[in-house]
């Protein structure tokens, strides 16, 4: 990938604004790893972009997005996101550019909207002004239907495939985990959708599903992202007790919740009827007991060539950041890093610089920066 003479520049800055106080030592099969610290006082932060000049956009939960610069410091409060109904769950969630955000400045966010008779999750599309203090024009194209009075469960990540067309992820809303089977609604789905709303032509046509669906069985996947060489999704989703997934969720395919799962629920009870049936897919990976997984970024960098092609996943409950290493659509091992950090990690994304960074889940949120220890 080539790298711009701002990014590098952002990328140096960086390294030099992280104050040696503020860094931790970590064993890993790639050698030692130093966690520093490039921001903090966010509130919950929950999704990251990295913009083309290397300044990061972050989604704060109760509503507020922000620019992160190279020093760390936060700018005010961006204008014109969009109403959130921000308690439990739900909030302001996930960021993502446009493919083509270097012409046209426009960015998605993915959003619990408050509505008549509830709430439900939502993408919003808007153009972010030049000096980046406002989003301008910002329009909802994507609503998740029906509307439920849940604080629960939302999902929720973004992620542009190849064709330019946008993949949604999104919870059961806890309550309505059933409803995961019925694909003449968006509960308990992955969805496609084009830029401007609407689906593609191009997305399964399946008698009785809503046009906007790819796949449905989902419990909740807050982990989304493309596989750098084959271009296929891979998502992580959240189990009850245990069953926590790993997928690669092809158009029109069943993955089962909450008929068959890998968990049991939070009474100990069992969940449908076991952990396979014919119609239904397998998860290529799962967790019991759970992790929580959130946040999903594959590795490309040069950092650590022996990790090229391992999908790092960040755990809220566990606590730590996971590396599957992959072959194929096959995972091949599991690797704990950082477990004795103590952060519930939201987020995961590759920097412009090759190394990895975090977003820690908290009411002093941070974002972290993952480097080879000097």
């Amino acid at each position: 990938m080539r790298i711009s003479t701002p990014i590098l520049t952002f990328a140096v800055a960086l390294a030099a604004a992280a104050p040696a106080a503020a860094q931790q030592r970590f064993a890993s099969s790639a050698g030692e790893l130093s966690v520093e610290t490039v921001a903090s006082g966010l509130e919950n932060p929950w999704g990251l972009a990295f913009l083309p000049d290397g300044r990061m956009l972050v989604t704060e939960r109760p509503g507020r997005l922000r620019l992160v610069g190279a020093d760390g410091r936060l700018s005010v409060p961006i204008t014109g996101v969009p109403n959130v109904a921000g308690r439990g769950q739900g909030g302001l969630l996930d960021v993502v550019l446009d493919p083509g955000f270097a012409q046209n400045r426009t960015i998605y966010l993915s959003f619990s909207e408050p509505r008549a008779g509830g709430n439900g999750t939502s993408v919003a599309r808007a153009r972010l002004n030049e000096r980046g203090t406002a989003l301008e024009g910002t329009k909802v194209i994507f609503q998740q239907m029906p509307a439920i009075n849940s604080s629960m469960h939302f999902g929720s990540r973004l992620v542009f495939d190849r064709t330019g067309a946008l993949f949604v992820t999104v919870g059961d809303r806890y309550s309505q985990r059933d409803q995961a089977q019925n694909p003449g609604n968006h509960i308990g789905k992955l969805m496609r959708i084009r830029p401007e709303g609407g689906a593609p032509e191009d997305n399964p046509k399946v008698a009785g599903w809503q046009p906007e669906i790819w796949s449905i069985g989902h419990r909740n996947v807050q982990g989304a992202a493309l596989h750098p060489e084959t271009g296929q999704l891979w998502t992580a989703e959240h189990g009850a007790r245990g069953g926590d997934e790993v997928n690669t969720p092809k158009a029109g395919r069943n993955y089962g919740w909450p008929v068959i799962t890998y968990g049991i629920d939070y009474s100990g009870a069992k969940i449908g009827e076991g952990t396979t049936k014919a119609g239904m897919e397998q998860p290529l990976f799962y967790w019991d007991p759970s992790i929580a997984p959130s946040g999903a970024a594959f590795y490309t960098g040069a950092a650590w060539p022996a990790w090229k092609n391992s999908l790092f996943v960040g755990a809220l409950a566990g606590q730590m950041l996971v590396r599957l290493s992959t072959e194929g659509e096959t995972v091949t091992g599991q690797e704990r890093l950082l477990e004795g950090l103590g952060l519930r990690i939201r987020d995961v994304r590759q920097g412009p610089d090759g190394f990895l960074y975090l977003l820690s889940d908290a009411a002093d949120g941070k974002v972290l920066r993952v480097r080879p220890a000097r």
